[in-house]
């Protein structure tokens, strides 16, 4: 699987945006983190073991749109 670090670190960053648990369809986040675009994984499925949340499609658009625009660089 394909993820983007997320950080309890809201400093500003290119290619990154706060993420709160109004931008979730599944889970809550005890407090905003940021979502950092240009910190991209591949992660064996076997190694998540739990979900803590899913973010919604909107959310999802954003991320896309901001890892197009990295690809652009």
């Amino acid at each position: 699987m394909v993820v983007v670090a997320m950080t309890s670190n809201l400093t500003p960053s290119p290619y990154s945006f706060v993420l709160s648990s109004v931008d979730l369809d599944i889970g809550t986040l005890n407090h905003p983190g940021r979502v950092r675009v240009d910190k991209i994984y591949t992660l064996s499925q076997s190694i998540a073991v739990k979900i803590f949340g899913r973010v919604n499609d909107a959310t999802l658009d954003r991320i896309r749109q901001l890892l197009a625009e990295l690809c652009k660089k």
